[in-house]
C-alpha cells in the first residue's frame, strides 16, 4: 500500500526537522561509548572509566556503536577520542541525530511487515480506502511509526529505541506467522543489543516451549507431556545459544564476563530512577513521605531522620525510606514474578490464541517489569504501549487501553523535555496524537460517549486532568516562584498522577486477558 510508504516518508521529514532540538545526557553516553568503541582494544569496553558514562549496554550494542564509528571518522574524528568528553561539533551532533533516523528504518519496515502480515484484510470500502482514518491498516502504521514516545525520546532527548523496537515487532510477526525459530533468532539478539527485554523473556521462553517444542504438529491441541520434542528443545536452545556465545564470547574468553555484567546490572542504583517513573514506587515513595512529614508534625519522628531519608531531589544512590520498610532489589524480583505468573500460566494454557494472546502476554509482563521493577526508567513505558499498540484493531476493550495508557503514558515522559523551547513542541505532538488516536479509532468502534470517543466517562475525567496538571507544571509552579523553593513538586506530581492510571490499565488489562480464557469477551 502506497499510503504506508507516504506516512514513513513524512514521519522521517519531521525527525529531520528536530535534529537542532535539545539533546540530553544520552547524547554524550553514546558519542563516548563511540569513541570507547572505536579508539581502545575491546578488553577495555567495559573497564574504562575516563568518562562516568561508561559502556553498560550488552555487547551487540557495543558492536553497533562499533560499526557506526567507523563512519563517524568520515565526519570529525574528534568525537571518537575518548578524552574529549562533552564534545559536540555540529558535525558531531548531525551525524548522531542521522545515525538514529538511519537505524529508525527497521522499525519503519518492522511496522509496515506487521500491517501487512497481521493485520486482517476486512472487505469494504474502509479497508481499501487511503484515508489514514478509516483503513485500519493505515491506522496501524500511523500509530506505529508516528509513535509519540519514540519521537521524544530518540529524537530530541536522544536514544536508539527505534531500532530495538523494529528488532523486537520482528520477532512478534514470526510469532504471528508460527515461524518460531526466527522469533527466537529475532529476540536473542535483541536481549543482546539490550538487556531490558529480559523482562518479557518469559513470555518467549513459555510460548516456544509450549507451541514448538510440546504438540510440534497440532499447535492449540490438547497439552499432553509424551507430545514433547527434546529435539525442538535442542534446536531453539543452540539458536539462542549462538547468539549470546558471538556475543559475549571475546569477554568469557578474556575472563571478563563479571566485569560485563557487573555494567549491564548495577544493582547498586537506586529504587527509583532520576526521574520517577509512574509505578508503584512513585506511589509507595510519596506514600512514605506523606507519613514522615504526619509523624514529624506529631512529633513521633525525629525531622533530622526524615531529611537523611528524604528522596524529593529523585536522587538516584541508594537510601533508606523513613517510615514505610526499604525496598532491596530482591523484592522488586519477586513481586514482578508474581505479577508476571498468572499471564504466563495463562498463556501456557490458551496457545489456540497464536500471536494476539502471545501479544497480550508481553504487555502483561511488560505492565509488571514496569510497575514492581528495580530502578524503572520512565521511557520503559513505551514496552507497554507499542506491543498494546498491535492490539487495538482486534477488539473495542483493546483500543479503549490503548487510548487511555498511551495518553497517559506519553503525558508522563513530559519531564524529559524540560527546556522553554520544547515545551510547545511536546504540547503539540501529544495533542496529536491524541486528536489522531481517538478520530480514527472511534471510526473503528463506533458508539455513542459524553465526553471523549470510546473510553468510558470516568476516564475521559481523568485523562481530562491532564490539563489542569500541566497548567501548573508549566506556568503556574513558576508563577508562584515554588521552582526556587520546591523544585521537586512538578516532577512528584506527574509520577503520582500518572501511577495510578498506570496502575488502573494494569489492572483493567489483566482482567480482561483472563476473562478471555473462561467466555468471549463482550464489547461495552
Amino acid at each position: 500500500m502506497a499510503a504506508i510508504y507516504v506516512v514513513a516518508a513524512a514521519v522521517t521529514c519531521f525527525k529531520l526537522l528536530l535534529i537542532p532540538s535539545y539533546r540530553s545526557t544520552d547524547f554524550e553516553v553514546h558519542r563516548n561509548w563511540l569513541a570507547i568503541t572505536h579508539s581502545l582494544p575491546i578488553r577495555q569496553w567495559y573497564t574504562d572509566k575516563t568518562s562516568e558514562w561508561t559502556l553498560d549496554y550488552p555487547p551487540l550494542f557495543a558492536w553497533m556503536e562499533f560499526f557506526l564509528s567507523q563512519i563517524a571518522k568520515h565526519f570529525d574524528p574528534e568525537m571518537l577520542r575518548v578524552k574529549n568528553l562533552n564534545y559536540a561539533s555540529d558535525a558531531t551532533i548531525l551525524f548522531q541525530r542521522l545515525t538514529v533516523i538511519v537505524t529508525d528504518f527497521m522499525y519503519l519496515f518492522a511496522a509496515k511487515k506487521f500491517c501487512d502480515v497481521c493485520v486482517k484484510k476486512t472487505k469494504g470500502k474502509e479497508s481499501a480506502s487511503s484515508n489514514i482514518y478509516q483503513n485500519p491498516s493505515l491506522i496501524m502504521a500511523v500509530l506505529l511509526m508516528a509513535n509519540f514516545g519514540l519521537l521524544i525520546v530518540d529524537h530530541i532527548h536522544f536514544q536508539y529505541n527505534g531500532v530495538l523496537m523494529g528488532i523486537f515487532i520482528l520477532s512478534i510477526v514470526c510469532i504471528y506467522q508460527n515461524k518460531f525459530i526466527q522469533s527466537a533468532l529475532w529476540f536473542s539478539i535483541l536481549l543482546n543489543m539490550k538487556h531490558i527485554y529480559l523482562y518479557v523473556a518469559p513470555v518467549y521462553f513459555v510460548y516456544l516451549l509450549r507451541c514448538y517444542c510440546y504438540n510440534p504438529n497440532k499447535q492449540g491441541s490438547k497439552f499432553s507431556i509424551s507430545s514433547f520434542s527434546p529435539l525442538r528443545l535442542i534446536y531453539l536452545g543452540m539458536i539462542v545459544l549462538t547468539v549470546f556465545g558471538i556475543s559475549f564470547g571475546p569477554f568469557i574468553y578474556m575472563g571478563q564476563l563479571s566485569q560485563v555484567l557487573s555494567r549491564l546490572f548495577p544493582f547498586k542504583r537506586g529504587l527509583c530512577h532520576a526521574y520517577w517513573a509512574p509505578n508503584v514506587w512513585a506511589l509507595y515513595n510519596i506514600a512514605d513521605k506523606a507519613a514522615s512529614i504526619i509523624g514529624t508534625k506529631l512529633k513521633l519522628l525525629s525531622s533530622i531522620a526524615v531529611e537523611e531519608a528524604s528522596m524529593t531531589g529523585g536522587l538516584v544512590q541508594e537510601f533508606s525510606h523513613t517510615v514505610l520498610p526499604s525496598i532491596k532489589p530482591i523484592y522488586t524480583v519477586i513481586l514482578t514474578l508474581i505479577a508476571m505468573l498468572p499471564a504466563l500460566i495463562h498463556l501456557f494454557l490458551n496457545p489456540q490464541k497464536g500471536g494476539q494472546g502471545f501479544v497480550r502476554c508481553l504487555v502483561l509482563c511488560g505492565f509488571a517489569s514496569f510497575l514492581f521493577g528495580w530502578h524503572v526508567h520512565e521511557k520503559a513505558i513505551l514496552i507497554i504501549i507499542i506491543p498494546l499498540t498491535l492490539l487495538i484493531l482486534e477488539k473495542r476493550e483493546d483500543g479503549r487501553l490503548y487510548l487511555f495508557l498511551s495518553t497517559i503514558g506519553f503525558y508522563s515522559l513530559f519531564p524529559l523535555l524540560f527546556t522553554q523551547f520544547e515545551t510547545p513542541i511536546k504540547i503539540v505532538l501529544l495533542i496529536l496524537h491524541c486528536l489522531y488516536s481517538f478520530s480514527s479509532l472511534s471510526n473503528i468502534y463506533r458508539s455513542p460517549s459524553s465526553i471523549l470517543p470510546v473510553v468510558s466517562w470516568y476516564e475521559s475525567l481523568y485523562l481530562l486532568g491532564i490539563i489542569p496538571l500541566e497548567l501548573y507544571n508549566s506556568f503556574i509552579h513558576h508563577v508562584l516562584k515554588l521552582n526556587i523553593t520546591l523544585p521537586f513538586i512538578p516532577l512528584l506530581l506527574t509520577s503520582v498522577y500518572c501511577s495510578i492510571g498506570v496502575l488502573y490499565a494494569w489492572l483493567r488489562f489483566y482482567s480482561t486477558t483472563l476473562k478471555s480464557s473462561t467466555h468471549k469477551t463482550k464489547t461495552s
